[in-house]
């Protein structure tokens, strides 16, 4: 894996160097050292490139992890070089070793993934899992041992017998709203499903649904999609960045792009915080300004 941006001495280089990273802040986590072209990046650095904003700060002031944290919604998404976000329904046809490797870096990251209630059944959802290279860096920032998922769902129109729900590390939340059926309501409480009402009606309100995990401690988020939930957050205003993997390929088709529904009123800017580069995938990290 190679850094294409920002540039540094090592990037800006005709061809680039390769080999392991130097010390201090240098090497793939930050600006001087090597840029690790020509090896696979190991978590550790995978993790320092895409630490969330205040864990960033922490490292620079040389403090620890504080109270008191707002919300930091990222969205993890791939998509072909036509603006396809799936083939056949599911992403991993369009996805890469390196691109599955910034997956799981992206949720032992977070603390709450979110997901929609389609995504889940398309893509056969299972509970976050427990991993030991991120163990020590979880309990450092007052992390549990995976992250928690949380479904939107205006229906509760899933199956409440698979492992997402009846045997996750960490228990699974489901947020709707308030005028989702109590039978379904009951059903998942029952399941261990702990309920969240985040909407009026039957439909979730983005800013409340984000507001609701964070009065729950989580405030490092990610959100996994799909099209439609990504779509709504974006609407609303609340999304904070974007881990974009570009994939090499071209299906055509009518496959969703990687955000669906609501049109926002004016086109939101995003500024380029990094990109790196293995294979032909670009994996790409935008944050609002």
């Amino acid at each position: 894996m190679r850094r294409l941006f920002p540039v540094t001495d090592e990037t800006a280089a005709p061809g680039g160097r390769s080999g392991t990273s130097g010390g201090g802040r240098g090497g793939p986590g930050g600006g001087g050292g090597e840029d690790g072209a020509g090896r696979e990046w190991s978590l550790a650095e995978l993790a320092a490139a895409y630490a969330y904003p205040e864990a960033e700060a922490e490292a620079e002031a040389g403090s620890g992890p504080g109270g008191g944290r707002e919300p930091w919604l990222r969205a993890n998404m791939v998509s072909t070089l036509d603006g396809a976000a799936q083939h056949e329904g599911r992403s991993q046809p369009i996805s890469c070793p390196a691109d599955m490797r910034i997956f799981g870096t992206l949720r032992a990251l977070a603390d709450v993934v979110l997901v929609g209630a389609e995504t889940v059944r398309q893509e056969g959802y299972r509970p976050a899992r427990a991993r030991a290279e991120f163990a020590a860096a979880r309990e450092a920032a007052g992390q549990g041992p995976a992250a928690a998922i949380a479904v939107v769902s205006a229906s509760l129109d899933l199956d409440f017998s698979l492992p997402l729900f009846a045997s996750p590390l960490v228990p699974t939340l489901i947020l709707t709203g308030s005028a989702a059926p109590p039978d379904r309501v009951a059903a998942a409480e029952a399941a261990g499903v702990r309920v969240v009402t985040a909407g009026e009606g039957v439909g979730v309100d983005p800013g409340r649904a984000v507001r609701a995990l964070a009065e729950r401690g989580y405030t490092r988020l990610l959100t996994e999609g799909g099209p439609r939930l990504l779509g709504q957050l974006v609407a609303a205003g609340v999304l904070d960045e974007l881990c974009l993997t570009v994939a090499p390929m071209l299906t055509a088709g009518d496959a969703q792009r990687i955000a669906g529904g609501p049109t926002v009123t004016l086109p939101r800017r995003f500024a380029l915080k990094s990109m790196l580069e293995e294979d032909g995938f670009l994996f790409t990290r935008y944050a609002r300004p």
